[in-house]
């Protein structure tokens, strides 16, 4: 007879599953073409495992969203203790959260095309995830902290991570539209190894435009 100890292994082996497998069909398929059904054979799971976990699809979206948007702050978080413990200058700090965000986006590509068909589809649904809210404050807080805006640059700063956010995402989005137009194959390391370079000076060179830092800060990237 299976101990209630494994039972809760079990189940929570089967939760993650269904998590799992949620995030990438729903990315790959978006919401409405997605069903319970779909995510319980991709599991490896019985049909009705998913419903049993969580209720309903809208509310398995929801814990989909959820799992993914902890993750980004976790990522802040652990950003941030390093960018304070490490007292290096701005720009260096700067550098080294770009290229840190830039790696997250690449390991995470399935939360980046969740984000863009919520978008798409007005965002709705994220409009209701309280994580939603607390992910974007706690990058912006991350931001102002680490980089010693004063409260009224707080515009300067929204600018410099939107500049951050969207620099990192656009060769995912777009890897099968304008990247491929172009003759670029996104997955190329070479090309990811340049992006990455090309992003982190970019956004650099917007703080420097502040704050008049050194051009080789961003060359010091961890």
């Amino acid at each position: 007879m299976e101990q209630p100890q494994e039972r809760e292994r079990n189940a929570g082996r089967s939760r993650e599953a269904i998590l799992d497998a949620a995030e990438q069909l729903f990315a790959e398929r978006g919401y409405d073409a997605t069903s319970l059904n779909d995510v319980g054979a991709a599991a490896g799971v019985s049909r009705g495992t998913p419903g049993y976990f969580f209720g309903g699809k809208e509310p398995l979206y929801r814990a989909v969203l959820e799992r993914c948007l902890e993750r980004v702050r976790q990522a802040v978080r652990s950003g941030q203790e390093r960018a304070l413990a490490s007292r290096e200058p701005p720009e260096v700090v700067l550098a080294g959260a770009v290229g840190e965000y830039f790696d997250f986006i690449l390991a995470n590509p399935a939360f980046v095309r969740l984000l863009e068909r919520e978008a798409l589809d007005g965002g709705h649904r994220l409009a209701t995830l309280p994580p939603h809210l607390q992910a974007a404050q706690e990058a912006l807080g991350a931001i102002v902290t680490e980089l010693a805006f004063e409260p009224s640059e707080r515009a300067e700063a929204e600018q410099l991570l939107i500049s951050m956010l969207a620099l990192s995402w656009f060769h995912v989005v777009h890897a099968p539209t304008v990247l491929r137009a172009l003759g670029v194959n996104a997955a190329d390391p070479a090309f990811l190894a340049e992006r990455r370079r090309h992003v982190v000076n970019l956004v650099v060179q917007g703080l420097r435009g502040r704050v008049g830092g050194s051009p080789t800060a961003a060359a010091r990237e961890p």
